[in-house]
C-alpha cells in the first residue's frame, strides 16, 4: 500500500518582521486554463497582509475595537509568470517605509524551487471608523501598536500610483454589488473588483495573461448599487485601462498590460 506524506504549510517571519507562508494554487482559484485568477492572487496577497498584521498583536477584531480600519488603497502586480495549479507556492511580504498617509507593502511570490513568479507593491489606508477620514500614519504609529519601518527596498514592478483614464471609453459592463461581493468590513472586498475588470473585458482579452495590473480603489461599491464599468484597449501599446463607476462618483481604476507580438 503506498504511504502517504503530510504536506505541512508553514507561516513565519524572519529577522527583518518579513512574514512568509507557504501554500499551494487549488483547483478552485484557477481559471479555465489552470491558472491562478487575478481575483485569486488579490485574495491571497490581501489575506497575508491581515494575517501578518494578527501575528503582530493587530488583528482586524483588535483595530476595530480602536475605532480603526486598515484599508488597500492602491495595487501594482508584474506576472513574471502566472502561478499553475498543483503549484507549490512562498509568498513573502513586509512592511516599507511609508508614506504621510499610506503604509507601503510589497510581495514576492515564488514557487518552491525558487522561481520567482509576482512581484507587487500595494499601499494601505488607516481610516476612523466612524468618520471615515483617513489617518496619517504617524498618528498610527503614535499609538505603539507597532514599530514603524524606516526602510524601503526595490522591486520588479510598476509603481503603483495615478493611472491615467482615456477619453470616449465604452461601456464594457454593468452589474449590481451583491451579497456575496461584500467582506467584514461591509462593503465590496478588494479582491472582487479584480474578479469585476476581468469578467468585463472583452472576450479576446479575457485569456491574455497580463505582463502587469494595476488597481486603484477610489470608493466604496455597496449592496445594491449599479457598477458600471467602462474601458478602452490601445491594442498597439498593449494596456488596457478600466473605469468602475457607481452613481456616487468612480468606485475603482485598472489597468492591464500585456506584451504585444
Amino acid at each position: 500500500m503506498k504511504k502517504y506524506e503530510d504536506t505541512v504549510y508553514r507561516q513565519y517571519f524572519d529577522d527583518n518582521l518579513g512574514f512568509h507562508s507557504e501554500t499551494m494554487v487549488y483547483f478552485s482559484q484557477c481559471t479555465p486554463d489552470g491558472y491562478l485568477s487575478l481575483y485569486e492572487l488579490l485574495k491571497l496577497t490581501s489575506d497575508i497582509a491581515v494575517e501578518d498584521f494578527k501575528q503582530r498583536n493587530m488583528s482586524r477584531p483588535f483595530l476595530v475595537e480602536n475605532g480603526l480600519a486598515i484599508l488597500v488603497s492602491r495595487d501594482s502586480f508584474r506576472l513574471h509568470r502566472y502561478p499553475q495549479e498543483n503549484e507549490k507556492i512562498i509568498i513573502h511580504t513586509k512592511e516599507e517605509k511609508s508614506e504621510p498617509l499610506q503604509f507601503v507593502r510589497s510581495f514576492e511570490i515564488e514557487n518552491d524551487s525558487g522561481e520567482k513568479l509576482v512581484s507587487a507593491l500595494t499601499s494601505w489606508l488607516c481610516v476612523d471608523i466612524k468618520s471615515r477620514r483617513i489617518i496619517p500614519i504617524k498618528k498610527f504609529d503614535a499609538l505603539g501598536f507597532r514599530k514603524p519601518v524606516d526602510s524601503s527596498s526595490e522591486h520588479d514592478c510598476i509603481p503603483y500610483g495615478k493611472i491615467s483614464i482615456p477619453e470616449n471609453a465604452d461601456l464594457f459592463d454593468t452589474r449590481i454589488i451583491k451579497f456575496s461581493d461584500l467582506d467584514s468590513n461591509g462593503h465590496t472586498n478588494n479582491a472582487k473588483y479584480a474578479a469585476f475588470a476581468v469578467d468585463a473585458l472583452p472576450p479576446q482579452f479575457q485569456s491574455i495573461h497580463f505582463s502587469d495590473f494595476r488597481l486603484n480603489f477610489a470608493k466604496e461599491a455597496m449592496l445594491g448599487q449599479e457598477l458600471k464599468i467602462y474601458g478602452k484597449a490601445d491594442t498597439e501599446k498593449g494596456i488596457i485601462i478600466e473605469t468602475g463607476k457607481t452613481d456616487d462618483g468612480i468606485s475603482f481604476e485598472a489597468e492591464f498590460r500585456y506584451k504585444v507580438n
